[in-house]
């Protein structure tokens, strides 16, 4: 079974707030500072609707046969229809089981609404039993099917009062959690030129997610102890061989 742990990390789409608010004349930063106004007056918090959400940067946590690894797409500029696509295209080559931290909350929605703006098809994806029979009883979309895998839902029993963040449940499990950075941040990372910084901390998300669901399947008996410290040591392996700084402050973090 190939895995999937997956997260977005997104910013402000000025050019959809520019089509939809009449913002031209302003620079990004001032659009999204008034996109981000207009939606606290509309709502009293400035958390876009999910469609004003653009992405720039995918990360995976994947293991595929008996190969774990980590990476991203994306380069924090204009290449969002790209990622989309190649995120996508991996669905459908490798038909993965999907595991996110409020993937369905945010993350899918996202990129379907993203997908749908750039024209990006993605059949295998979006089936539910009419090209394959097996995914009219587990597929991607449905809440209660288990080839997308939201942890956060999952644990919380499906109670919107009972989630809790993916970096304090981490931490709980003696796992790394954040390291330094928050999603806060992004999009002032991003406005500096500093993708790396965000891909990095996205790649730490999809390490905990993955720890976590690794957790997830010994506690209900998709793994037994052994096969646990397996697929553990197999995530070591990879992230000591990869051998990149923001991987190795991973595993120093997992080790304290």
């Amino acid at each position: 079974m190939n895995i999937f742990a997956f997260d977005i990390e997104t910013v402000p789409d000025v050019a959809g707030g520019r089509r939809l608010h009449g913002l031209d004349g302003l620079d990004d930063h001032d659009a999204a500072e008034a996109m981000l106004a207009l939606r606290r007056e509309e709502a009293g918090n400035d958390f876009l609707r999910l469609p004003l959400h653009r992405i720039v940067v995918i990360s995976v946590a994947a293991k595929i046969g008996e190969k774990f690894t980590v990476f991203s797409l994306g380069e924090g500029g204009n290449d969002e229809a790209s990622l989309i696509e190649r995120f996508f295209d991996g669905i459908e080559r490798y038909v993965p089981r999907l595991v996110s931290w409020n993937g369905g909350g945010f993350d899918l929605p996202v990129l379907h609404y993203r997908a749908l703006m750039h024209g990006i098809s993605a059949p295998r994806y979006w089936d539910t039993g009419d090209q394959d029979r097996s995914f009219r009883y587990n597929n991607y979309h449905n809440r209660f099917h288990d080839r997308h895998t939201d942890l956060m839902d999952v644990l919380a029993g499906f109670s919107a009062r009972a989630v809790a963040p993916l970096d304090q449940v981490a931490t709980l499990c003696g796992f790394p959690g954040k390291l330094g950075m928050s999603g806060a941040a992004v999009r002032e990372h991003i406005e500096q030129g500093d993708f790396a910084a965000v891909r990095d901390y996205c790649e730490h998300d999809v390490l905990n997610t993955y720890l976590l669901w690794l957790r997830f399947e010994w506690m209900r008996g998709g793994l037994d102890a052994s096969g646990y410290e397996t697929e553990c040591r197999r995530l070591r392996d990879a992230l000591t061989e990869a051998d990149k700084p923001h991987l190795n402050r991973f595993l120093e973090a997992w080790d304290r």
